[in-house]
């Protein structure tokens, strides 16, 4: 049986919502930049700093890279699965802003831990993190369906982004220590499932190379929002489990 890639509790979220869930669970995207005008797309692998903005790891030696020294201008595009054999039905997010060059360890451990299998080449020279600051967006949430987003829309509270951080490693050392096996249900999944990243708006549970993300239903403010939120996806697990 194939493992979801994230958990979805909403099933009509708001435009932004989507937006934030999208972006919060994109593994793989489109990056488009420009050099004395001519655009260029290429694939990258993003991930997500607690504030929202969008980290990614890229090669000194890579087009992409030449460009954004030259011009941090750029745009990203992620998307979800199709709800049907036309590929229009699949919800995506372009966002547009700027890109700059970071030195950050904790962010670098953040983007590792959604991407496990670049440990084998994260700290090689020529590598180097990298940080989207959102600038506007527009979603498509499938066929007809666009919503043009700005940066105020998707930004993260700064006090619930400082306060979750405060307790992310309190949070994360609990739940592996003494819930493995809840872990485990709401990832609806056998394994050894460790949550290895917690935000605003979700969790992030990996086993092996396999990571997927838990959503919560809306963005929390502190610690004791994601005990709740944490078990509520427990119950819902169980429930499912006897159902």
């Amino acid at each position: 049986m194939a493992e979801p890639e994230e958990v979805n509790p909403t099933s009509d979220p708001t435009p932004a919502w989507q937006a934030i869930m999208l972006l919060r669970a994109a593994r793989s995207g489109t990056l488009a930049t420009a050099r004395d005008g001519q655009p260029f797309a290429s694939l990258v692998t993003p991930s997500t700093a607690p504030d929202r903005s969008v980290l990614m790891l890229l090669s000194g030696l890579a087009e992409h890279t030449r460009h954004l020294k030259a011009d941090p201008r750029c745009a990203l595009m992620v998307s979800g699965p199709a709800t049907s054999a036309n590929p229009q039905t699949s919800p995506r997010l372009t966002i547009t802003g700027t890109a700059e060059r970071v030195e950050d360890a904790a962010l670098k451990a953040r983007w590792l831990a959604m991407h496990p299998y670049a440990a084998l080449y994260a700290d090689f020279g020529d590598f180097a993190l990298w940080r989207l600051e959102i600038g506007a967006a527009m979603l498509v949430g499938g066929f007809a369906r666009a919503h043009r987003l700005r940066a105020a829309a998707l930004a993260a509270p700064a006090d619930s982004v400082a306060a979750i951080e405060a307790a992310a490693e309190d949070i994360m050392g609990h739940c592996n220590r003494d819930h493995p096996a809840t872990l485990a249900g709401i990832a609806r999944a056998p394994g050894d499932w460790r949550m290895v990243g917690v935000d605003i708006d979700g969790c992030d549970l990996g086993n092996g190379e396999a990571v997927q993300r838990v959503h919560w239903r809306a963005p929390v403010a502190n610690a004791e929002n994601v005990r709740l939120e944490l078990m509520h996806f427990a119950h819902a697990a169980r429930a499912q489990m006897h159902s």
